[in-house]
């Protein structure tokens, strides 16, 4: 068993019946949904999903875990996924995905937001290893990288997986990922991106995660706000 399957397993162990769950996104949000689907056959757990994107809805269905739409809820009980970074104070990076918007949509309705993460992925600010993601819209990326730029951020709009176009989240934006450079305030810089006009989301999840999960060569340490 790897880090990633040990601390989804464990992440899934917070799940109880009657709950309505929020699904993740990438391969550790993977291994909770697999392990879901498991205690849904062989210990009859009874739970209602909404996923963070259409792969992780796919991937549940495909498994039989009953689901809703997002359209149908203001708040619930647990959501569970990664990060691509997370700092001492619980602050995440998320996005190289780029499904930003339901991702933190489901973090701020959670009664509880659980994070897990391999401890490889601690950094000492956020961006520090990968670019920040940052959703725009189409028709005002190039004011909003200027802005962007203003705050001392470098970066371009992501291409597609192909290189022969670029990237288009599921409601039709573009993501510039930017780079912001030396160390700086997470806090900060979360307000500053919020206040870029154009922008419908970003990577940075500060003051959102009730849990952190790590896990370090099979083990795998909770730390909780």
């Amino acid at each position: 068993m790897n880090d990633k399957q040990s601390v989804a397993l464990a992440a899934a162990k917070h799940v109880k019946s009657g709950m309505l769950v929020g699904l993740g996104t990438g391969s550790t949000a993977n291994y909770f949904i697999a392990e879901l689907a498991r205690r849904q056959r062989e210990e009859a757990l009874k739970i209602t999903t909404v996923a963070s994107s259409v792969t992780s809805a796919m991937y549940a269905h495909s498994l039989q875990l009953p689901s809703i739409a997002i359209e149908q809820l203001s708040t619930i009980d647990l959501y569970v996924d990664g990060a691509d970074e997370y700092t001492s104070d619980k602050c995440l990076l998320k996005g190289r995905g780029s499904d930003l918007v339901k991702e933190k949509l489901l973090a701020q309705a959670a009664k509880t937001f659980i994070a897990v993460a391999e401890a490889s992925k601690r950094v000492d600010y956020l961006g520090q290893k990968f670019a920040i993601p940052i959703e725009v819209l189409p028709n005002a990326w190039q004011l909003a990288k200027r802005s962007l730029e203003a705050l001392g951020g470098v970066g371009e709009l992501r291409p597609n997986t192909n290189k022969d176009g670029l990237w288009v989240t599921s409601h039709g934006s573009l993501v510039l990922d930017m780079q912001f450079q030396g160390s700086h305030d997470a806090v900060a810089l979360n307000q500053a991106i919020n206040n870029v006009p154009g922008v419908v989301e970003h990577g940075i999840f500060c003051g959102l995660c009730d849990a952190l999960l790590i896990a370090e060569n099979g083990k795998v340490s909770e730390h909780w706000a």
